[in-house]
């Protein structure tokens, strides 16, 4: 299925795992968190292997939203009364040095001017203030917006990217650092020093398997705490009639879009109109949510064509925090990002390396339970 960020990218084709190999690091699982570790890694001078069982970023990864956004799956207001002022500061300061290592790794990929957060009504407008008042006390950059866009808040540390883009110069990148990939080679079994596949092994001490939506599928000890969670986007065609700045997320984040710059729009959400539905690993897209983003888009003043419909699966967990734990000795499950993948996803993956390297890490333990 072609969606709008595969319409100007051409994925690189890698081969089939199909041999017995060694590694120092393996990475499951090619999105944009694996792929930060398997670039980290061989950064580091590790012989580092990535494989997936499908293309690179095929899930989530290459087909989000393209939000790049500071903070965990809580508000910063809502996660310091979660999990206490000072480790809340701590998380978001760490997704802030992610950002700006996206920005330093892929600048192609990326814009970085800013993102808005936008009050739907009142209610979510006081939210926004609530939002805004924690983020300057604990001295974190905001200001309020009132222009086209709506009135909410402006936080000029976030920005908006092509997912597959991104993932295409990651894996790129990993390859002339002396990384190897493998496709559409799903890991049959994990365990301690091993990775299984259908046609090859990998072995190595320290295994990632860094994967979303499925990761219950792929590590069955972490499955009851997973809950795969369908995500819906549309895009349209060129809009002419309007410029929108910025990327936007609304209605406490239920909804979000941005406009390319080849002048479509790309804007998800509505899950909240179907919560039983959408709680599946089915990815497949639904008229219930078509029309209710058809609808936002008219809402918004864009009259232009819708061109393409998809769904991808992510996971989520109850206490909002990824997980990011070793299931067996030098053997890590790393994600259900809780919809933060883009930030929060690379920036477990990059650390988790460094923990493989040294034993301890701060940002590691900072968002384990």
């Amino acid at each position: 299925m072609t969606i709008v960020w595969d319409l100007d990218i051409d994925r690189p084709d890698f081969p089939k795992l199909t041999s017995d190999l060694s590694a120092d690091l393996v990475v499951v699982g090619l999105g944009g968190s694996g792929l930060t570790a398997l670039l980290h890694g061989a950064q580091k001078g590790l012989k580092v292997i990535g494989i997936d069982a499908n293309r690179i970023a095929a899930g989530a990864a290459g087909q989000n939203g393209g939000l790049m956004l500071a903070g965990i799956a809580d508000f910063h207001h809502d996660a310091r009364k979660t999990f206490g002022r000072e480790r809340a500061v701590r998380l978001y300061a760490h997704t802030l040095t992610e950002l700006d290592q996206i920005q330093a790794t892929t600048p192609s990929a990326v814009s970085r001017i800013g993102a808005l957060r936008i009050g739907a009504d009142e209610q979510d407008l006081a939210d926004c203030w609530a939002h805004r008042d924690a983020l300057l006390a604990d001295g974190f950059p905001v200001s309020d917006y009132e222009g086209e866009q709506g009135n909410g808040i402006l936080i000029p540390t976030d920005g908006t990217f092509h997912p597959a883009k991104r993932a295409v110069l990651l894996a790129q990148l990993a390859v002339e650092a002396g990384a190897k990939i493998y496709t559409h080679s799903p890991a049959l079994k994990i365990s301690e020093g091993l990775v299984t596949t259908d046609q090859g092994t990998l072995s190595a001490p320290h295994i990632l398997v860094t994967v979303d939506g499925n990761l219950g599928n792929v590590v069955p000890e972490v499955a009851d705490r997973v809950q795969p969670t369908r995500l819906q986007m549309v895009s349209t065609a060129p809009e002419v009639s309007l410029k929108l700045k910025y990327g936007v997320y609304s209605r406490h984040g239920w909804d979000y879009w941005q406009q390319l710059p080849d002048g479509r729009i790309a804007i998800g959400g509505g899950r909240d109109i179907a919560l039983e539905q959408e709680a599946t690993d089915v990815a497949e897209p639904t008229q219930v949510i078509r029309d209710y983003l058809a609808a936002k888009l008219r809402s918004l003043g864009i009259a232009a064509e819708i061109e393409h419909h998809w769904a991808a699966i992510v996971g989520y967990t109850k206490s909002g925090l990824p997980i990011v734990e070793q299931v067996h000795p030098g053997v890590w499950a790393i994600g259900a990002y809780s919809g933060t993948g883009n930030v929060v996803g690379a920036l477990l993956g990059r650390n988790v390396v460094d923990f493989c390297l040294t034993g301890s890490n701060k940002v590691v333990e900072d968002f384990t339970d």
